[in-house]
This record gives C-alpha cells, structure tokens and sequence, in this order.
C-alpha cells in the first residue's frame, strides 16, 4: 500500500465519487481508479462498492479506512519532527470566515490545501463580516473572507450569492417570481442576519424603507427558513442558505422570488497587507486562485 492509495481511499470513503476524490488529491479519475484497483488486487479483497448513489465502502473497507487515517496521522507526524529535527520553523495560517462561507465555499479549498501542505497548522475562526474585518486590521489573522469587497481591497472574489425572498405557500405574494424591496416593507417579517452586518433591514434601510413589522430577530439563517415555513412572516436569506436547507430536508416547503433589482452578496478572500503575506499565507491564496480558475 502506497500514500496515494491511503489518500485515495480516504477522499473516496469522504466524497462518496471517484470524480471528486480525484480533485481533491490532486490526480486524475483514471489514475484514482488504477489506484483502488491495484489496491483491492494487493489485498485480494473488495474495499468498494458502486451503486446509483455514489461510491461506498465495504464492511471491510471501512476498517481498512481506519487503518488508512491513522496511517496517514502517522506520516504527517513524521513531517513534522522531521522538519523540528531539521531547525525548519513550522508554518501556520490563520483563516478567519463567517459561517455561511465555511458551509458552501471553504470546505473544498481547505480540504485541498490539507493535501497539498499537510505540514502547515491551520486554525480556523468563525466570526461575524464586521470583526473579520478587525481581526485583518489588527493582523490577528493572516486570511480572512470579507463580505462585498471594495476594489480598492485587492480582494480575491471567491464567489457570490443572491438574496432570495421567501414565504408561506400561502401568501399573497407566494406566486410572484419577482418582488420589489417596498412589496417587503409592510409585511410581518422574520429578521435573520446570519451573523453579518449586511442583512433585510440593512438592504431596505439602504434603499430608504423601513422593515414596519418585525415579528421575530434571529442569527441563523435555517432558523428564519424554518419559522417562515411554519408561518411566522416572511424574509429575506442568501440562495446558499436556501439550497442547503432544501438539501436537508429533500424538499421545498417555501415560495420564492427573486428581488427586482436583484441583490447580490459578494465573497472576497483578504489579507492584512496584500504585500506582506506569510509564505503559508500565499500558499492557500495562489491554490485559491487556481481552483477559481
């Protein structure tokens, strides 16, 4: 058994596709496939399974992928006092988001800088749009993800989302595809913020309207989807949050419609200085970059 046979098996057994595991370590699908095979030809026996719903492990599999992850706890280790044996300093990287981005766009691009620098100590803060933004100014953290970025803060754009009215199947606004900030205004809302600065109240105090009817404040955007399903008001939440609680739950309970203009919320990757960025620093900015691309 090789490294890239333990890496393949544990992206493959954590992605559930041969496809993605492959992105993941860096490999091709085909070079994946001739990895597993020679691997279950080693052992002389089957480790995986194909079906409609992806790839799986095998009852004797999974107790291969236990051996496989500590194997690879294992090797990092060795990385690491090698390079204290060897006076090299170990590099970190501090990496500050806001929730919503760690559940959509972060996982892919961490799990792939862990493989390509297992090496490197990465810590991960969670914390809202407005103390990231302190955390970059006071150099506290070396990365951080800020929310719609001016140009002027060399960002790199790591993607955006639309912000999505919602509500009860029952409401009158429930058949339109399309409403207007003023059609919200009157209406008994369900105020969610996500833990950012940018939120319903916000967008409609920038247009100039006022949210009149605020039935229920709360931080997490699957707590105002759930309330707005059960009947409380409606509200105003990021597509993202939409989609992943309609993955969650198999179906869609709510009525949406696109805001006329829309609203966009932007994802730009930060450092505190963009010419003073720690080799670890650039490391994940450039490996970012790439993955955009």
């Amino acid at each position: 058994m090789n490294i890239t046979q333990i890496r393949s098996l544990i992206a493959i057994a954590e992605t559930g596709s041969f496809t993605a595991a492959a992105q993941r370590i860096g490999i091709t699908q085909s070079a994946m496939s001739q990895s597993m095979a020679g691997l279950e030809e080693n052992l002389a026996v089957k480790l995986l399974v194909r079906q409609s719903g992806g790839v799986f492990l095998t009852a004797f599999g999974e107790k291969v992928l236990d051996h496989a992850r500590r194997a690879m706890t294992h090797l990092n280790a060795i990385q690491t006092e090698a390079a204290i044996e060897a006076g090299q300093p170990l590099m970190s990287l501090r990496l500050a988001a806001f929730a919503s981005v760690y559940a959509t766009i972060l996982p892919r691009l961490i799990a792939r800088f862990r493989v390509l620098h297992p090496d490197i100590h990465l810590t991960l803060l969670e914390s809202d749009d407005v103390e990231i933004e302190n955390l970059l100014a006071a150099g506290h953290v070396d990365l951080g993800v800020v929310l719609n970025p001016a140009p002027q803060d060399n960002a790199l754009l790591l993607g955006q989302d639309e912000w999505l009215a919602i509500f009860p199947r029952s409401h009158h606004l429930a058949r339109r595809q399309s409403v207007s900030l003023a059609d919200l205004a009157g209406q008994p809302f369900v105020l969610a913020t996500g833990g950012c600065h940018i939120h319903a109240q916000s967008l409609l105090a920038d247009a100039r309207l006022i949210l009149s009817d605020i039935r229920i404040r709360v931080r997490d955007w699957n707590s105002a989807i759930a309330l707005v399903g059960a009947g409380e008001g409606i509200s105003l939440v990021p597509e993202t949050a939409l989609q992943r609680q309609d993955r969650m739950t198999g179906q869609k309970s709510l009525a949406t419609a696109r805001l006329n203009p829309g609203l966009y919320r932007q994802f730009g990757l930060r450092a505190p200085l963009p010419d003073e960025m720690s080799h670890a620093a650039r490391l994940f900015w450039h490996m970012a970059e790439r993955r955009i691309a």
